[in-house]
């Protein structure tokens, strides 16, 4: 098994990684936190949150605060599992000597 193995392609974007970092840390991050926390636009975040969404890293909730829509979002355990194998095969890939 190669040391690269686990490197996850879907979480080479720097706005995927920041998303799935904010979610496996906190139960849940709406959309203006994510948006704010990571300093991007709408379009952008929405674009990497469909990838996420896709393949079923995270799951979303839609609800009413009031009469105002808030969509908030999770990591799965599957989302969990795969973020952790990314972040672990990083850290062997830093640490092995050459």
């Amino acid at each position: 098994m190669g040391i690269i193995d686990n490197i996850n392609k879907l979480f080479d974007h720097r706005i995927r990684l920041g998303i799935m970092s904010i979610l496996v840390v906190n139960e849940d991050a709406d959309f203006n936190r994510l948006k704010e926390l990571l300093d991007v636009t709408d379009g952008n975040l929405a674009s990497h949150i469909k990838a996420l969404e896709q393949a079923e890293y995270i799951k979303v909730e839609k609800t009413f605060v009031g009469r105002k829509p808030n969509t908030s979002y999770s990591a799965s355990k599957l989302g969990t599992s795969e973020f952790k194998k990314h972040i672990d095969a990083l850290e062997k890939l830093i640490q092995k000597p050459i």
